[in-house]
């Protein structure tokens, strides 16, 4: 099973580097994609991931596909999960909300981010296709969770009323 680092590895604090676009369809980079893709299923409540939380310092992060659009999240059929390689957020909404966060890396920490209501990022896919996806709610909150994740940024960083809550199984 792939590892998720823990806030206290110093990968998570580095601004990650970007891949270069002739590496995108490298077998090194699908390796990684794999392993996140691994990861981050092994997560029942995980919606994303980006490479620097399983120790890989890169520019890439990805969003299961469940949480592409509610509708989706209602159906039978799982989506493929989307890969953003070398990803920037081109649009941010001015309006925004307090939303209720947490991090595959700071496990069973919660806390309240102000967070635009809507954001577009700009990436390559596995296949080095460069696309433009938008989103609402949650698709706007993993955008911005992710790429603060690719600048070394975690959201306890920022967050309020940052608690720990005990997981009962």
């Amino acid at each position: 099973m792939i590892e998720i680092v823990q806030k206290d590895d110093p990968v998570l604090r580095q601004k990650a580097t970007e891949v270069a676009i002739s590496e995108i369809t490298s077998p090194r980079i699908r390796k990684i994609l794999a392993d996140m893709k691994e990861a981050l299923a092994s997560q029942e409540d995980g919606v994303a991931l980006a490479a620097p939380q399983i120790g890989v310092p890169l520019r890439i992060f990805i969003v299961a596909g469940f949480a592409l659009t509610e509708e989706l999240q209602e159906s039978k059929d799982r989506p493929d999960d989307l890969v953003f390689i070398n990803p920037t957020i081109t649009k941010l909404s001015k309006d925004k909300a307090e939303l209720e966060e947490g991090c595959l890396s700071v496990r069973h920490f919660y806390g309240k981010t102000l967070r635009s209501k809507k954001a577009t990022a700009r990436a390559y896919n596995e296949k080095g296709e460069i696309f433009q996806r938008g989103g609402s709610g949650l698709l706007a909150q993993i955008f911005q969770h992710e790429t603060d994740h690719l600048d070394g940024i975690l959201f306890i960083d920022h967050a309020k009323e940052v608690q720990k809550v005990d997981i009962i199984k």
